[in-house]
């Protein structure tokens, strides 16, 4: 049995795109544009305009799915515009044929606007859920003092190298070796062989470990997190801000644990 028109139209479904479908998405569309250009100086009949249609065909149906509704619009598109007839002369059925380059390309950048404004959509959603969840995480007081206005007005590079160049100082400060920065301030100060500050008796050799892992610890925040944003041009999206702010915040939290030796 046929299925009806009511049930073929119920199968059409917009995709839920994720960020990196999108961006593919667009790369991929605008190399169709590319090869429709590229048939400017071709016969209407030459086999590689029909190549660049089906490739036109696969490209949508891969970007937006086989039962989207942009699938189901241009599955059979053309790069061709008018009306065909018997005894129709080459020179009309070419300038047909370059109509339909045009519109062509019309119709490739029409999908690429509609994948930016999901693009669009989707970071804006993003971003609101990690600003949401930032105002839910408890953050020290240094980290928060130094990064809370800057995360909330979208400055989120800034934001993380203000909370590693915050975490920093109050190593120094508590260890008072403001003579030392970065790598040799974190090997001295928690070194487990004579450190300055201790995160536990240091009686065995679990504790050794600990105060040796947690030396490492501090020493990729500076070498990992603080140096980058400092020295180069570097770009954090929310997420990986938010990831970042509450290590070095949990960090600071340990600098308050510990105790001079």
């Amino acid at each position: 049995m046929t299925r009806s028109k009511r049930q073929e139209h119920s199968e059409i479904v917009s995709k839920e795109f994720t960020l990196e479908e999108i961006n593919r998405g667009i790369e991929k569309l605008q190399r169709r544009i590319k090869d429709v250009r590229e048939l400017e100086n071709l016969r209407y009949d030459d086999q590689r305009v029909y190549n660049t249609q089906d490739d036109i065909h696969d490209t949508i149906r891969d970007v937006f799915g086989s039962k989207s509704p942009e699938f189901d619009r241009h599955q059979y598109h053309r790069v061709y515009y008018g009306t065909e007839y018997l005894e129709m002369s080459e020179e009309e059925s070419q300038h047909n044929f370059k109509q339909g380059i045009t519109r062509t390309v019309t119709m490739l950048e029409g999908l690429i606007a509609r994948l930016q404004e999901n693009k669009s959509e989707l970071t804006s959603n993003s971003i609101a859920r990690v600003q949401s969840a930032f105002d839910q995480v408890e953050l020290h007081p240094r980290v928060a003092a130094v990064v809370t206005e800057l995360f909330k007005d979208g400055h989120y590079t800034e934001a993380v190298f203000n909370a590693s160049k915050a975490l920093i100082n109050f190593v120094q400060e508590k260890s008072q070796r403001f003579d030392l920065d970065g790598t040799p301030l974190m090997t001295t100060v928690f070194s487990k062989n004579k450190p300055i500050l201790a995160f536990n008796d240091l009686n065995d050799q679990s504790d050794l470990d600990e105060q040796e892992g947690m030396m490492h610890l501090f020493m990729g925040a500076a070498l990992g997190i603080r140096n980058p944003r400092g020295h180069s041009f570097v770009e954090d999206s929310s997420e990986r801000a938010l990831e970042y702010i509450a290590f070095l915040s949990m960090l600071a939290a340990r600098v308050d644990e510990t105790r001079r030796v």
